[in-house]
């Protein structure tokens, strides 16, 4: 009779664990979000200014662009509706580019490197949890940015338009998170991290279709618009908000080689997380000195 052979000398505890490489992972995954937790509630204002700094950013953008001509926004006047959306993505990804430092100190202060010679199920466990981590804040901050910017007279989408803005959010912020931590990975330090963060917040912000429609770009920084993640999360959300129906192949954006249909969108920044999770993957086999 054929089957796998039982080590009558272990316990069962470990006759479990040997069987249960899932619930192994879940289990660290739930440790490591919980210790991102713990040290977010020592440090509360991380969450708090998390969260005044895009509504800083709303208001004052908005003001800002409160006697645009017409036109500027494209389809529509408001420029809550126009902001709210860049607002939205840049918040998120700026959270996500940060992912990396908690994990750069990790490895700094030794901790990391203790992790990564236990007898973890899968180092992926550290990056899932960190993405559970920057999720959960990237959603609380989109919330209060979606409040804000109805009382602004930006309105507020559907149910349906709700969760596929939780759902932009959540692939970028998936993508980004993974392109962050490669970099802890990567990188000889926390110092080259955060230069690394400076010289890519602002160049993304401007090269994206954040604070102004593509129309009313030139040509070159068009075509970079649309190499960019940030222009693909932030469009499918302005659509939303700007028309009350809308499809999978409904036209977002008109890029130079075409338009990009609602779905092809999803599509992109799906490839995106994918892309960088899978990127990373070597990366999480190193060990540090």
């Amino acid at each position: 009779m054929s089957g796998t052979t039982i080590n009558p000398q272990l316990s069962a505890a470990e006759l479990e664990e040997q069987s249960n490489p899932v619930g192994e992972f879940i289990q660290e995954t739930l440790a490591l979000t919980r210790r991102l937790f713990i040290q977010l509630r020592r440090r509360p204002s991380t969450l708090i200014a998390g969260v005044i700094q895009p509504l800083m950013w709303l208001i004052l953008f908005g003001a800002l662009f409160q006697n645009a001509p017409e036109g500027l926004f494209g389809e529509t006047t408001n420029y809550g509706q126009f902001l709210g959306a860049g607002v939205i993505v840049f918040t998120a990804f700026a959270g996500a580019l940060n992912a990396g430092l908690p994990v750069m100190f990790d490895r700094e202060f030794g901790f990391l490197n203790r992790l990564l010679v236990a007898p973890l199920a899968s180092r992926f466990s550290i990056v899932l949890a960190s993405a559970i981590y920057i999720v959960t804040l990237s959603f609380v901050q989109t919330a209060a940015i979606v409040t804000a910017a109805s009382f602004m007279g930006a309105g507020l989408p559907g149910i349906a338009g709700l969760a596929v803005i939780a759902l932009v959010v959540l692939l970028l912020v998936l993508g980004v998170t993974g392109l962050s931590l490669g970099l802890a990975f990567a990188l000889p330090g926390h110092i080259e991290l955060i230069a690394v963060i400076f010289v890519t917040n602002l160049p993304l912000l401007f090269a994206s279709t954040a604070l102004a429609p593509l129309s009313f770009m030139p040509k070159w920084l068009q075509v970079v618009a649309t190499l960019n993640p940030l222009s693909y999360a932030i469009e499918p959300i302005r659509y939303l908000y700007v028309h009350e129906s809308w499809s999978w192949g409904s036209v977002v954006m008109a890029a130079p080689f075409g338009e990009v249909t609602f779905g092809a969108a999803l599509l992109v920044l799906l490839g995106f997380a994918i892309a960088a999770l899978l990127l990373i993957q070597p990366l999480l086999r190193r060990r540090f000195a």
